[in-house]
């Protein structure tokens, strides 16, 4: 009833009465306003002859001004291809027929139901009417919803008065039953609607007050009762919301006795209800497109195998995804495969096509279905143009698509007879499939997405092998080989059977011979095939000629590549040697910076000069000197050394401060801890863990805890600097070869506000070409790109805006090393027509004040290092040391007196007894300094 409108049901009844006492004074109606028109053209008082003339004059031009514009809008219309429906403020097409009505994928029931409602409002003569009905006839062609099948019942009863007006009504409200009765929510308003028209002629039939009914009016009465009866009999059968309400209408109606078996039907429906009810809930509270929810619903009904409920499932899931390619091809194939009704698949693969013209799947099996139910064949080319026009996205799909109509013209064949029309029909189409991809697709896409010939290499096997035609497919492959096939070795082998199988030995020879010249991808492999060639059918002088060939060529391709790895090698180590130039260079750079910088040493230093070696202040504290070991000399050497007055802005000691301490023991304790090298035969089972916080406190704790979710931890190898603190990054050594490949899910993932990046353990310098980066770099077509986000914009936000279009499978938010947003995500669908129809809503829109850019996820193409790189480690590549980022540390002595690490002058020196190089005057590294001990450092000084 709600959905009928309001009030609309109460009124059915009135308007058939209305209607039906009403027909004959229509008909007198008409006449007489047809006689006062007569009347009012025949008066001559009616106005002037001059006058007459004037507004015939100008009538006249009106109505070519008007004839004009009609026609500059219909080559308007013509010129866009009339795809969409007509402007607002102007009337729609009234004819059905109109090229807007035949080529719009009408994917909108909206459209649907406005254009019928303003059809309806201007038809108001029985001749406009029917074109009414034509329309209608369309739209539930093209929606099986309840809401057409019921504005079109409605509709129907206001031509109730003319000639056979009710039986019209009865067969459109049956055929709107058997479509969309079954609709859980929706299928009540129909039968209630059915019910009330039943009812309304039942009162129409009963006899005036008083008066004794004849016996035709009597049986009319019985048959009227009858059928109201079996309405409610028929619909407490079906599994309907509200049933409950149907039954008690229908108990309050009778005057009889409900019968058991009415009882029982609705007791079962009842129950049959209550498993529908979690999926209708899940449609009512799910976010457009529902397309999860539709598809539990669809996997449920397909298991109850009922093929009435499985279609109208599948509708009403198209009814709202009518742009989804995935949910065509689902429902296509289970009418091919279980109904296998000839209108009713035909439609429904015309309707797929129509709404999703570009997915060239929906085309291939339109022409199959066609094929199979036996359609004229001019049609079915008449649908092969509509799909070459259709607009593909890739140029693979028209290979696919002149594949498929190339099969169906090759099964039409009689390859008994020498020649037939169907037989030239065919190489007619080979000839043009070539000739289409080679302009048209590759003039669009750059390419003709057939690099290997496929269909040129059918159309041979179809010469050699139906048509035992070898000299045409002979020259079919050489055309095949002239378009830069000839370096693979597949291709000639490929050519080689088809001559083995329908040739001859003298062809396959010099095709063999052709391929051991010309091959450059596995020239081995066809050298093997001619000389088994020979072996079993060839000569001694073919044998001989074969051995020398494949050697001599052998011979070549060893010499080329021995060139080649040489000319690597000798790259390799030039590569290498400019990277030790520029590693030395930046050391030299390096040090000369250190050299030049002001030490607070230096301040001291030109004091001693005055003062004395090691001379305080008068009144300054001696440094105070202990001596911790066996008491023979030989301990460490510590030394106290308070801050000096105003170097740094403070005037004495500082409060210690606790955190600081127990940070600097940490550091202090790692110090002393021996370097282990990571041991490369143990790679399987590490992984290599970076991009850590370097202020992490016990990282192997805290790795330890988030890694043993993957699996038995053997080992956790943190790398610390010379000066004991964290450098970021850490080996991982796991038991169990699959617990590493557990741990690489865990990339990406926030540990103290940073993402760590999880690696395979590979060394880069001996696989330049390992790449560790997880996520594509090709075009990804249900995948989006959004940028222009705001920093603050979450992933939870974003995935809000984002699952009003389709279903998200992930969202990926672009951060820096850091964890700080970039403003750029990836959004994951489900598949590539939700991601279209997404980039369509969301590119431009506002997201907290920010515009968006949404497009398709396709990365530019990054630019590959040259030739004489490839393969190679970078050159500012620095080896993996345990000493830290700056390679070994200043002086490796921990403990030594900052006045003893000075650097002077970039000219040599002697200093602490040793004769260091100046960085900026030598060519070579500069000598690393002989280790010396504590009692070495003692005498020293005591020397000094």
């Amino acid at each position: 009833r709600a959905a009928l409108g309001a009030g609309e049901c109460g009124c059915l009844r009135g308007e058939l009465h209305k209607m039906a006492a009403a027909g004959a004074e229509a008909a007198a109606v008409a006449e007489e306003e047809e006689e006062k028109k007569r009347l009012l053209e025949d008066d001559p008082e009616s106005g002037g002859d001059s006058e007459d003339e004037g507004d015939s004059d100008s009538s006249g031009d009106g109505e070519d001004e008007e004839k004009e514009n009609e026609a500059e809008i219909q080559r308007l219309e013509e010129q866009v291809g009339s795809r969409l429906p007509p402007a607002a403020g102007r009337a729609r097409p009234r004819e059905p027929g109109t090229s807007w009505g035949r080529r719009c994928p009408l994917g909108f029931l909206g459209i649907w139901l406005d254009w019928l409602k303003d059809e309806i409002k201007m038809a108001s003569e029985s001749s406009e009417r029917e074109k009414v009905y034509e329309l209608f006839e369309r739209a539930v062609k093209d929606y099986i919803c309840p809401e057409i099948w019921l504005e079109y019942a409605q509709y129907s009863i206001g031509g109730i008065g003319q000639e056979g007006g009710i039986e019209k009504v009865r067969s459109i409200f049956e055929r709107a039953l058997t479509a969309v009765g079954l609709h859980v929510t929706k299928g009540t308003a129909l039968w209630e609607a059915y019910r009330e028209f039943e009812n309304a002629i039942l009162e129409t039939a009963q006899p005036a007050p008083g008066s004794v009914p004849s016996p035709e009016q009597q049986q009319m009465l019985c048959s009227q009762l009858e059928k109201i009866h079996t309405l409610f009999r028929r619909q407490l059968g079906i599994p309907l919301l509200d049933m409950e309400a149907s039954y008690a209408e229908y108990e309050e109606w009778s005057e009889e006795p409900i019968p058991e078996t009415v009882i029982k039907n609705y007791k079962k429906a009842l129950q049959q209800l209550e498993k529908y009810k979690p999926y209708e809930e899940a449609l009512l509270s799910a976010e457009t497109p529902k397309l999860a929810e539709y598809q539990a619903y669809i996997d449920f009904e397909m298991k109850a195998g009922d093929p009435a409920r499985i279609q109208l499932i599948y509708e009403r899931a198209l009814a709202e995804n009518c742009l989804v390619p995935d949910l065509w091809a689902r429902y296509n194939q289970y009418l091919d495969r279980q109904l296998k009704v000839k209108e009713l698949v035909l439609s429904a693969h015309d309707r797929a096509v129509r709404n999703c013209p570009w997915t060239v799947g929906l085309w291939i099996r339109y022409l199959l279905a066609m094929e199979r139910h036996r359609v004229d064949h001019g049609i079915i080319s008449e649908m092969f143009e509509k799909a070459l026009n259709a607009g593909f996205i890739q140029a693979t799909d028209y290979v696919e698509i002149w594949q498929a109509y190339l099969d169906y013209l090759r099964r039409r064949v009689d390859f008994t007879q020498d020649s037939s029309k169907e037989l030239e029909e065919l190489r007619s189409a080979f000839a043009r499939a070539v000739e289409y991809l080679k302009q048209e697709v590759e003039e669009r896409f750059s390419e003709s997405g057939d690099p290997s010939c496929t269909i040129m290499q059918n159309w041979a096997r179809v010469e050699a092998r139906l048509c035992n035609n070898m000299q045409k497919a002979r020259e079919l492959w050489d055309n095949i080989m002239t378009k830069g096939n000839a370096k693979y070795a597949n291709m000639w082998l490929e050519y080689y059977n088809l001559e083995r199988a329908h040739g001859d030995t003298q062809h396959c020879r010099k095709a063999l011979h052709r391929a051991v010249q010309c091959t450059s991808d596995y020239p081995e492999h066809v050298c093997e095939v001619l000389l088994t060639l020979e072996r079993i059918e060839g000569t001694l002088e073919d044998w001989d000629a074969a051995v020398q060939k494949t050697e001599n060529r052998l011979a070549r391709v060893n010499e080329q590549r021995a060139k080649a790895a040489e000319k690597e090698a000798a790259l390799a180590k030039q590569e290498e040697e400019k990277a030790e130039q520029r590693k030395q260079a930046r050391a030299e750079k390096k040090a000369s910076k250190k050299a030049k910088k002001p030490r607070p040493g230096d301040k001291r230093k030109a004091d001693d000069d005055d003062e004395g070696e090691w001379g305080q202040e008068e009144g300054a504290e001696q440094p105070i000197k202990r001596h911790k070991g066996d008491g023979d000399g030989d301990g460490v050497l510590l030394e106290d050394m308070e801050v000096e007055t105003g170097l740094f802005g403070r005037s004495g000691p500082e409060k210690p401060d606790h955190a600081a301490n127990q940070k600097e023991k940490a550091s202090t304790s790692r110090k002393d801890v021996p370097k282990i090298l990571h041991d490369s035969s143990k790679d399987n089972v590490t992984v290599f863990v970076s991009n850590l916080s370097y202020n992490m406190a016990d990282p192997e704790v805290k790795l330890k805890e988030l890694f043993e979710s993957c699996g038995e931890v053997a080992e956790i190898r943190p790398v610390f600097s010379n000066k004991g603190t964290f450098r970021g990054y850490c080996y991982v050594e796991f038991k169990e070869e699959k617990s590493t490949l557990q741990a690489l899910g865990l990339d990406r993932k926030v540990v103290e506000g940073r993402p760590m990046f999880v690696s395979p353990c590979v060394d880069k310098n001996k696989n330049p070409d390992f790449k560790v980066f997880r996520y594509s770099t090709t075009l990804e077509k249900h995948k989006l790109f959004i940028s222009g986000l705001p920093f603050s914009c979450t992933k939870e936000e974003l995935e809000d805006v984002c699952k009003a279009h389709g279903n998200v499978k992930d969202i990926r938010l672009v951060t820096n090393r850091a964890g700080k947003p970039k403003g750029l995500a990836y959004v994951e669908y489900e598949n590539e027509a939700q991601a279209s129809q997404a980039v369509l809503k969301m590119d431009g829109l506002t997201v907290k004040e920010h515009v968006i850019k949404v497009a398709i996820s396709n990365p530019p193409v990054r630019k590959l290092p040259d030739k004489t790189e490839a393969g190679k480690a970078s050159p500012f590549a620095v080896p993996r040391q345990v000493y830290g980022a700056r390679g070994k540390g200043r002086t490796q002595l921990s403990m030594m007196p900052r006045a003893l690490q000075r650097q002077s002058n970039p000219v040599a020196k002697a200093e602490n007894g040793m004769v260091q190089n100046s960085p900026a005057t030598s060519s070579e590294p500069p000598e690393e300094p002989k280790k010396m001990s504590n009692a070495d450092f003692a005498k020293m000084l005591l020397k000094k």
